[in-house]
């Protein structure tokens, strides 16, 4: 590793490198293509980005190009190779759908020396002919297992067709498909498998656990998640439309620490939304798998399914947002009985044990209350409060009633002109 990079490691209490790191750092030095495969949270981005940024030279245009699925995880790769790029002088440009594509051109006439992006808006300013990649050393398809699927493999093979032939490929992802499975099929380079899973060890502690709710009193359990001091946690759903409905029911509650995260929202909104939830002022962020994939939020205590995965490939990837580089988590999976015990059959064959927990006053425990919670009146207690804070509101908009006029004194109606007809009278007699 170069001097500069060293001490920076230091300055940010790095100790020793992680297992994914320790394994492709000399093979992406030398020019080599590799499949990188880790757990979430393993360090994947600077296990690519230190050895490839060392290859490049300032002066060397456009050399390193990253793919990423998402415009949130574009910008999060960007901030990371940036912040070790400025060190030794590279400059790193982001080129997402939804930002404004003539900034974008602009920028590119500076000649950065990495692009971290998505593919449709690449592969856009490559057909109008203001990207070439005729320059490129190396280029990295993160969460590889989503981008290399049946429906994307095509234009990512496309995309790399337009790179030098001698380009090396970097391809990193917690979990394989069948896909990378056979991933010299599809590609022209020697790529090498490095699976690090088993020895990898930046998970922290991680309790998988059981929480038996019906599902139409899942959303009150959400209410009195909040009940308890420091929760804050990711919120899954499958359907785009039940995270909105719940987003409504815990609007119509005037529940202001909540906010979603969809790929449905404007790029800002879900940037605010992002921002204040690793800033604390939210504390449920309600999201979906393709929105959520591959965030690194630090220090995040929990992950809640709200409606459980039915494959174990998406339980992986939800649950790795927490327990991050040895920090500990929490993963609740809320359901019915017959819910909780296909899901705890899914993921057993992968080494998770999933214990019940119970919800005793207002924390979690191992053990089953005495007195059981009882959501049917907990959501009465609450519509009510919130029907009341409603008429109290209502109330308050109502403009004070205007005090009745004074009487007016009784007698003759005395014409605003009598004095001037009077005194014409007078004048007009004599």
């Amino acid at each position: 590793m170069i001097e500069e990079f060293k001490e920076h490691a230091a300055k940010l209490g790095y100790k020793k490198p992680t297992a994914i790191q320790k394994a492709v750092y000399q093979p992406l030095k030398d020019g080599k293509s590799v499949l990188g495969l880790a757990p979430t949270g393993s360090g994947k981005t600077v296990a690519f980005a230190l050895p490839l940024l060392e290859n490049i030279q300032p002066e060397d245009g456009l050399a390193l190009l990253v793919i990423e699925p998402s415009a949130e995880l574009a910008m999060q790769t960007q901030k990371v190779l940036l912040e070790w790029g400025k060190l030794i002088g590279l400059s790193v440009q982001g080129i997402i759908g939804g930002a404004n594509i003539n900034r974008q051109e602009d920028k590119l006439k500076e000649h950065p020396n990495v692009i971290v992006g998505t593919t449709g808006r690449i592969m856009n300013l490559i057909d109008l002919g203001k990207l070439k990649l005729d320059s490129l050393k190396a280029i990295v398809i993160d969460e590889a297992d989503n981008l290399l699927s049946e429906d994307t493999l095509a234009s990512i093979r496309s995309l790399v067709d337009l790179a030098p032939d001698d380009v090396s490929l970097g391809f990193f992802s917690a979990t394989k498909n069948d896909l990378l499975e056979h991933i010299n099929r599809w590609f022209i380079q020697d790529i090498q498998t490095y699976d690090v899973s088993d020895i990898d060890d930046t998970r922290g502690e991680v309790k998988h656990t059981l929480l038996e709710v019906s599902n139409r009193k899942k959303e009150q359990m959400l209410l009195r998640f909040l009940h308890m001091k420091d929760f804050k946690a990711l919120v899954f759903f499958d359907q785009l439309d039940t995270l909105q409905k719940v987003a409504g029911f815990l609007m119509h509650r005037h529940i202001k620490e909540a906010a979603t995260l969809t790929s449905e929202q404007r790029q800002t909104s879900r940037q605010k939304a992002l921002r204040d939830f690793r800033d604390g002022k939210i504390r449920l962020l309600l999201t979906t798998d393709v929105a959520a994939r591959g965030m690194d939020i630090e220090k995040l205590p929990v992950v809640v399914n709200f409606d459980l995965p039915s494959d174990p490939k998406t339980y992986i990837h939800r649950v790795g947002r927490t327990g991050r580089m040895h920090q500990d988590g929490m993963v609740i999976n809320m359901g019915d009985d017959h819910d909780l015990r296909d899901i705890k059959k899914l993921v057993k064959p992968y080494g998770y044990q999933l214990k019940n927990i119970f919800f005793d006053g207002n924390q979690l425990s191992d053990t089953r209350p005495t007195t059981p919670v009882n959501l049917d009146e907990e959501e009465k207690a609450s519509e009510s409060k919130s029907n009341g804070a409603v008429e109290k509101k209502f109330d308050a908009k109502k403009k004070p009633a205007k005090r009745p006029a004074a009487p007016k004194p009784k007698g003759k109606k005395k014409h605003k002109h009598s004095k001037r007809k009077g005194m014409h009278y007078k004048r007009t007699k004599g």
